[in-house]
């Protein structure tokens, strides 16, 4: 259990699925169950999934979408927003310890920013979580090239697409919250998302930009996004 304090509180947080996703029943949806890598949190009802397409490391596991537009506002839980900048030539990056349990040594590492092209930067070789007590570095095997300043909300993630949509495709949606755990002690989660067969309402699900929708060929009529 979660120490949140020794002073009597409440603690708004744990419902999700309040909301309703989905216009049809859910016995119409052709879905999948899946397994979640850990360390994203709690993923919500509605969200946009990628798979994890690395040669190694966590892949074969499910991991969120990342929308094709890279800024630094709004909810992007597959990605992780580096605490340092990258220079030109230079094959490590830090995120904060929490985030750096998002990847396993072998996943293939895309970087990203508000300027820069997505670049995969092949394999992670090394994660290192002692060296620093507030952060972790990171070592994958091809330099960048270009600089990655956290002033453009320079990020990192798995690999999870081709280079069309900055390596990042969307194979689903998910049908009710997810829970992969945060930190050293995060397990991963087992979801379950709908494929096809689904009529949702447009504004309850997350990050399905239009990238994704072509991905999953879905269209949306005025307040439905439909997957046929």
């Amino acid at each position: 259990m979660v120490n949140r304090g020794d002073t009597p509180h409440v603690y708004d947080g744990l419902a999700t699925d309040y909301r309703r996703l989905l216009y049809n029943e859910f016995d119409y949806v052709l879905s999948l169950p899946i397994r979640v890598s850990a360390g994203y949190g709690t993923l919500k009802q509605g969200s946009a999934i990628a798979k994890n397409l690395s040669a190694g490391g966590n892949s074969g596991e499910y991991v969120p979408y990342n929308p094709t537009t890279v800024d630094d506002g709004g909810w992007q839980p597959g990605r992780s927003f580096l605490v340092n900048s990258i220079a030109s030539g230079e094959s490590t990056f830090q995120v904060t310890l929490d985030d750096s349990y998002k990847f396993a040594v072998g996943d293939d590492v895309v970087i990203n920013s508000t300027y820069l092209s997505a670049v995969n930067c092949g394999a992670i070789s090394a994660i290192d979580r002692t060296t620093y007590t507030n952060k972790a570095e990171i070592t994958f095997t091809d330099a960048l090239t270009n600089g990655a300043p956290v002033g453009d909300a320079a990020c990192a993630a798995v690999e999870a697409g081709d280079n069309t949509n900055s390596y990042s495709d969307c194979v689903g949606v998910l049908l009710r919250a997810c829970e992969t755990g945060t930190g050293e002690f995060a397990k991963g989660g087992n979801g379950v998302i709908g494929i096809s067969n689904m009529v949702m309402y447009a504004g309850m699900t997350w990050n399905l930009d239009s990238a994704a929708k072509t991905d999953i060929s879905a269209t949306t009529f005025g307040q439905y996004t439909v997957v046929k």
